[in-house]
């Protein structure tokens, strides 16, 4: 009979939370200023460096390559994670294989200086 009381306990407490949480991310936005935070903090590039080109005569430019645009940044990491995953799987061997002669010399020196 506990067993059962405590279950439905439990039950109440996760209907209460889950309402709470609904009501609290429904209104959530009412709470918020509209003011974004991108509108209140600008980063180091507008803050500093356009600053200092300024001062010293530099406009700004576009990029050669620009990877703001769409996934071409993600794209760029899973090329160059891929690459390094080629050659790690590759040099796999002789990666392990010199750390297993490091600790079989290592070993060794510590048995001929005993």
């Amino acid at each position: 009979m506990k067993s059962q009381k405590s279950g439905v306990r439990s039950q109440k407490l996760g209907i209460i939370l889950l309402l709470s949480f609904l009501l609290f991310t429904i209104h959530f936005p009412l709470f918020t200023d509209t003011v974004t935070a991108s509108d209140k903090w600008s980063g180091i590039d507008e803050s500093v460096v356009k600053k200092i080109a300024k001062e010293h005569g530099r406009e700004a430019r576009e990029p050669f390559i620009n990877t703001d645009q769409g996934d071409l940044l993600l794209f760029v990491f899973l090329v160059a994670g891929a690459i390094g995953g080629f050659a790690a799987g590759y040099y796999w061997k002789e990666l392990m294989q010199n750390k297993k002669e490091q600790k079989i010399t290592a070993a060794e020196e510590r048995v001929h200086k005993e």
